[in-house]
């Protein structure tokens, strides 16, 4: 049964190439055999390393297994993936509700985790696996979120790009619950489009009706939305926000050329740019406010073709110049320092801001001192550098200079805690020197002014996916 991963992988990503280069040809083409490569071994054994590798596998679904406890059993990996494309090819296979668990958000307010059983996230890996290259050959330049290739600096050039070409009037909309109430059929009937085999739409539909284990024990219907926590449900989001996409994609393209779009302006028309990652998404409107204004009626008919509405708390209309935050950026138009020309700049919001000092406080916390210096400074680094690496293209050197200044405090105080008999010369020849940045050993905190900006460049329509380069599968 089990290949090697790596040959495993050489396979899927042949076959994958293929799909993707007939779907690309075909626009209109419904594959009807897909089934098979749902059990294909090199599939299943690409879709448990995917399973294994997710810091989710530490945690059991319903049926209290984990990866780890699979790996250990008495039939290892090979016999539990056997056992799956046993009951795959004899259509036996049935998913189990998922487990869910309330998270604390903040001001009173949960979100939900939807934790589905170790068989189901491996079949809805395979799912994935053969359905992302046909579906990705559909999906609109102007989304961005879950999608091979693609990354929110992506989006954020998107629309700094559209901004600067006199897109000035921003609709920033947001859905309300949308992972929880995409209409199942609205969903099984784009996804019919592409893909003809009733098995395959067998199976996504009974993820989709699978239900749900809340933590007072009782179980419950899910009908509507995707998988809570399934590897298969940001493909399925994304494919029922096509709607929206192609929505804007049509009118953009109504105009024909861009001097057809600003012939049309000069008429007193006004033309649109989407920009969406998941289910947060911006009308950038090169028109006036009330352009802008109307498009409250307008997407909310398009998203309730497919059973959504908009979230009014966080849905308004803004200016360039007034600013709005989008996917932990501010982006805002100012006066460059110096000079009359202005120009769109980004740098992470007050929130972001807000929650990165959180987690360093957290980090640093009175109630960790009993933990090693090292240990302490080596998370800290770890969630300060990844918070820099992310905000890296914009314009941060001021917040991460006072991100530097609030993690030094923080550091300092931390330490005098951990040694409360020590003095504060003692401290310092022990953590501060050479210089004045802490380290513990060879463990030195990161140091947020040391992150150098780099420019994202804007790419357009120009995004490569895993199968544009790819070499022709291994059969054997």
């Amino acid at each position: 049964m089990l290949r090697t991963p790596c040959r495993a992988e050489r396979r899927v990503l042949g076959i994958q190439t293929k799909l993707h280069s007939w779907a690309k040809a075909d626009v209109g083409r419904r594959f009807d055999d897909l089934y098979n490569l749902v059990a294909d071994p090199a599939f299943l054994v690409t879709a448990w390393t995917r399973v294994r590798e997710n810091r989710g596998s530490r945690t059991a679904g319903v049926d209290g297994r984990t990866a780890r406890s699979i790996t250990e059993s008495a039939g290892g990996v090979e016999g539990f993936l056997e056992g799956l494309r046993t009951q795959l090819k004899a259509r036996t296979f049935r998913p189990v509700p998922t487990r869910r668990r309330a998270i604390p958000k903040g001001k009173g307010k949960v979100r939900y985790l939807g934790l589905p059983a170790v068989a189901d996230r491996v079949v809805q890996a395979c799912l994935k696996q053969v359905l992302e290259p046909i579906l990705e050959t559909d999906f609109s330049s102007s989304s961005y979120g879950f999608r091979p290739g693609r990354r929110a600096q992506d989006a954020i050039e998107d629309i700094r790009h559209s901004a600067h070409l006199g897109y000035e009037w921003v609709f920033e909309g947001d859905i309300a619950s949308c992972f929880d109430e995409i209409s199942h059929t609205a969903l099984m009937d784009r996804l019919r489009k592409r893909v003809g085999d009733k098995r395959v739409l067998a199976l996504v539909k009974s993820f989709l009706k699978a239900g749900v284990l809340g933590e007072d024990g009782i179980g419950r219907d899910t009908l509507a939305g995707t998988p809570q926590g399934g590897i298969l449900s940001p493909l399925l989001a994304n494919l029922a926000l096509t709607v929206l996409d192609d929505y804007f994609d049509t009118r953009w393209m109504a105009h024909g050329s861009e001097a057809g779009r600003r012939r049309y302006r000069r008429r007193g028309g006004a033309t649109y740019r989407l920009v969406r990652y998941a289910d947060d998404f911006v009308i950038l409107v090169y028109g006036c406010r009330e352009h802008a204004e109307a498009q409250w009626e307008e997407v909310g008919d398009v998203l309730s073709e497919v059973g959504l509405r908009l979230a009014v708390e966080k849905t308004r209309v803004v200016h360039i110049d007034e600013g709005f935050d989008f996917l932990g950026f501010r982006i805002q138009r100012h006066r460059q320092w110096g000079s009359d020309r202005r120009f769109v700049y980004l740098y992470p919001s007050a929130e972001s801001m807000a929650k990165v000092r959180r987690k360093v406080k957290a980090a640093s916390d009175k109630r960790v001192t009993n933990q090693s210096a090292s240990v302490t400074m080596n998370r800290l680094s770890a969630l300060t550098r990844g918070w820099c690496l992310y905000f890296r293209h914009g314009a941060s050197a001021a917040a991460y200079q006072d991100l530097r200044d609030f993690l030094w405090r923080r550091t300092w105080i931390w330490l005098q805690k951990k040694h409360p008999k020590k003095g504060r010369k003692w401290i310092v020849e022990r953590y501060y020197r050479p210089g004045w940045w802490p380290s513990a050993g060879a463990e030195k905190l990161f140091d947020p002014g040391s992150m150098k900006i780099e420019r994202h460049r804007y790419r357009g329509n120009k995004i490569p996916t895993p199968w544009s380069h790819a070499t022709a599968p291994v059969m054997a």
